[in-house]
């Protein structure tokens, strides 16, 4: 039988971006009512379809107080609401924590006052920072080299220290890789500016922009590209789902990978959208970037065992199809 949260109100901080939106789509499915915290900085208007919304920015301390005490009684809080643009936040890391760490900061007070004890962190696997251990294990030492995965560090330690002393409970989901859309078209990635490979591709294929480049085709792999665990956007809204559940059986903190286990290269990400869209996409190599890892993919086996989570719609074929229905309704392509 399925998961049942009829009734249920679960709160979304972030709930009109890419993952927010499939998270709340998912809650709905399963009876429960998703409630919309955002204020549009980077999600959608039109993202917002399965609840109530509440326009929320949380560096205002107080507001987000106020609109938290409309839904005192939720079941419990999803924060996915953060700067994600890894190379904004090395030029501006002023921005990146205030609106990051203040925010996480505020949120959990207003979860605090209102005795609120139930929250589903969306984290990454930026915090491990450079490793050669792969699959990356949840007990890898954290060392972050990006501005990005050190202020979602610096959040789970402050969620951790609130388990410790006020009783919060807290499910920490560390992202790798979020691709494709939902199977309907409805919603799917809409970034600005675009930095994710897939939707950039796909703009290049639909011949939206010119060449793209792919960073480094020396690395020690089987074609030279690096390679990345690339998770559909669907599973990942699963495994939040999968979280509630957990809360429900009486878990009260655990820190898990969501991630396939399974690598996949740069230019096998562009072989495949040729493959589905029959249409070639043009390129340049380019210099590697500072930072970036040969290979980064997860070992997803703490998340099965906890959670009960495995990824059922992460094939490549299936990621990269349902990414070019949704960019072709965005796009007015034929």
């Amino acid at each position: 039988m399925a998961f049942d949260l009829t009734g249920k109100t679960v709160i979304i901080v972030g709930g009109a971006g890419y993952i927010g939106a499939h998270v709340c789509k998912a809650i709905a499915d399963h009876g429960g009512i998703p409630v919309t915290f955002d204020n549009f900085s980077s999600g959608h208007e039109h993202a917002v379809k399965w609840g109530p919304f509440e326009t929320v920015d949380l560096r205002d301390k107080a507001s987000t107080l106020e609109a938290f005490k409309k839904y005192k009684t939720a079941h419990s809080v999803v924060h996915l609401a953060s700067s994600i643009e890894v190379g904004i936040g090395e030029k501006d890391p002023s921005g990146f924590y205030e609106n990051n760490v203040i925010g996480a900061f505020n949120l959990l007070e207003a979860m605090r006052e209102l005795a609120l004890t139930n929250l589903i962190f969306s984290s990454t696997c930026a915090t491990y920072g450079e490793t050669d251990q792969m699959p990356l294990l949840e007990s890898q030492v954290q060392n972050p080299f990006s501005v990005y995965g050190k202020t979602k560090l610096a959040i789970e330690h402050m969620i951790q220290s609130y388990h410790n002393a006020y009783g919060l409970a807290y499910i920490t989901l560390r992202y790798f890789n979020a691709s494709g859309a939902d199977s309907s078209g409805l919603i799917g990635e809409e970034h600005d500016p675009e930095t994710h490979l897939i939707p950039i591709a796909l703009a290049a294929a639909a011949g939206l922009r010119g060449k793209m480049k792919i960073f480094g085709t020396d690395y020690d792999t089987p074609d030279g590209t690096c390679i990345r665990d690339y998770i559909h956007v669907s599973d990942i809204a699963g495994a939040h789902i999968c979280g509630l559940k957990a809360f429900a059986n009486g878990l009260k903190s655990t820190e898990v990978n969501i991630g396939t286990g399974q690598g996949v290269s740069n230019l096998e990400i562009l072989q495949m959208i040729e493959t589905v869209t029959g249409l070639p996409v043009a390129y340049d190599a380019a210099p590697r970037r500072a930072g970036d890892l040969t290979r980064l993919y997860a070992d997803p086996e703490r998340a099965k065992e906890v959670l009960g989570f495995t990824a059922k719609h992460s094939n490549l074929e299936n990621i990269i199809q349902t990414a070019w229905t949704f960019h072709r309704g965005v796009w007015n392509l034929k």
